[in-house]
């Protein structure tokens, strides 16, 4: 077997490319550049559970970072339990094909109790005084105190929100090299989300993100020849590009002024109530699964949508098992933004009645994502906040802003110029100009075990 390495860096297009990525420009005249197509929904956890199972989101379930709960009756984000992924995943079927192969997951996505022989991913600890600590958890459990003791603790601050920066990437490079060092797994899949921050929050645009590009380039530098002096293949991947956007679609709020939303009202304040709804988006980046109480009330929101500024494509059941994504999961209709378009989860029309988690960075309570949680109001109301939580008060950090014009890059959608394509980088070349996602998985399979 070839020990064989698959760097994530989520985010790289060959838009990227460039003045500010020194390495990787001389690294491709040794290596092979390849367009991956686009798929849907081009977001985290769909396209690395296709990367990985070789399937479809119709086969493996995984339709979006969150979908909604048909039983709980609950919009559910960012769940970590492998057991979500109803396809066999890479390492599994390396395993058949020799039981030595060992492999060693960091940081992609549904890591939790999957059958990978090393894993380390994000995870929280949720205090009951309502404190939320950095952390992370990992098998074999003893792993997490080993890295927190050697590379401090998970920068979760960095991660996500509007603190993220290459903090959280270089800590997860610490961590595979040291997982390398100590186990010498025979595959290492690593995620390096550094650039997903910045292209969020000024788009594509070389002249406000190329210091974040050029630290990316030299943490690539980095990894790459660490593995290489350990005899390892190295590969690079992206789940998608980012594309510039300037025009947010409210779509929940479309729908509640039709009269389909239901609506809460607890001390003053307006929630969703899904399962009280005729009708309700979940709104993840450039797409929107749209679940509807019947079959009358999905004719009604197709009509009310199909002529929606930035709205491209309404799938229907045929057009979604067209797409691959026609699963019990997906919304009964799926909304695709155009690609100067993005999809808000807003779903109140007067900001003095907006959720109280709606100014916080809270991925789970939020019944879609918000790219705005990147951006904050104001670093002197949090400095007050945090000085509040260290003198023992109770306290809500309430400095994320409400204005979804702010975000000026997002993905999701799969009709994007080719500069935006994902890329795939590998040391032998790949037949075709771009490859299938769903080729993927036999690729680093057969970098393994060529």
């Amino acid at each position: 077997m070839n020990k064989t390495v698959v760097l994530d860096v989520v985010g790289l297009s060959s838009a990227l490319i460039g003045e500010h990525t020194p390495f990787l420009k001389a690294y491709l005249e040794r290596n092979h550049l390849t367009k991956i197509k686009p798929m849907l929904p081009a977001v985290t956890t769909a396209v690395q559970t296709t990367y990985v199972t070789g399937r479809w989101p119709a086969e493996h379930g995984i339709v979006g970072n969150g979908w909604y709960d048909r039983v709980d009756s609950e919009i559910k984000f960012w769940k970590q339990s492998n057991q979500l992924v109803q396809s066999e995943s890479l390492w599994d079927a390396a395993k058949r094909r020799n039981p030595d192969f060992t492999c060693a997951q960091l940081f992609w996505w549904y890591n939790m109790y999957c059958r990978a022989d090393y894993s380390v991913t994000p995870r929280p600890n949720y205090l009951a005084d309502g404190r939320k600590m950095p952390d992370c958890y990992s098998y074999p459990a003893s792993l997490r105190d080993e890295l927190q003791a050697t590379f401090g603790q998970f920068p979760l601050f960095n991660f996500w929100g509007p603190g993220a920066n290459i903090a959280s990437s270089k800590w997860i490079a610490d961590a595979a090299m040291y997982v390398e060092e100590k186990y010498s797994p025979t595959l290492s899949l690593v995620y390096l989300p550094h650039l997903d921050y910045c292209q969020q929050k000024f788009g594509p645009d070389l002249a406000k993100i190329g210091r974040e590009v050029a630290e990316i380039d030299a943490l690539l530098k980095q990894l790459i020849e660490f593995y290489e002096q350990r005899g390892a293949k190295v590969m690079i991947l992206s789940e998608y590009g980012i594309v510039p956007v300037s025009r947010p679609i409210h779509i929940n709020r479309i729908l509640r002024e039709a009269g389909l939303l239901g609506i809460r009202v607890e001390r003053g304040l307006e929630l969703l109530d899904a399962g009280a709804s005729q009708a309700f988006a979940v709104s993840d980046h450039q797409i929107a699964h749209i679940y509807t109480r019947n079959d009358e009330v999905k004719n009604q929101v197709r009509k009310l949508l199909e002529n929606v500024p930035g709205v491209e494509q309404l799938l229907d059941d045929t057009a979604k098992r067209e797409a691959h994504i026609d699963h019990e999961r997906a919304g009964d209709l799926i909304a695709v933004a155009k690609p100067d378009s993005w999809f808000t989860y807003y779903f109140w029309l007067d900001d003095n009645v907006a959720p109280d988690y709606a100014r916080m960075v809270d991925i789970h309570k939020k019944p879609g994502y918000d790219p705005v949680e990147m951006f904050m109001t104001s670093k002197g109301r949090a400095a007050y906040k945090l000085l509040r939580k260290k003198l023992g008060f109770r306290y809500v950090l309430d400095v994320i802003p409400l204005d979804a014009t702010l975000v000026k890059g997002s993905h999701g959608a799969v009709n994007v110029p080719d500069a935006y394509y994902p890329v795939l980088i590998t040391q032998t070349p790949q037949e075709g100009a771009a490859v299938e996602p769903t080729a993927i998985k036999d690729i680093i399979l057969g970098s393994v075990f060529a």
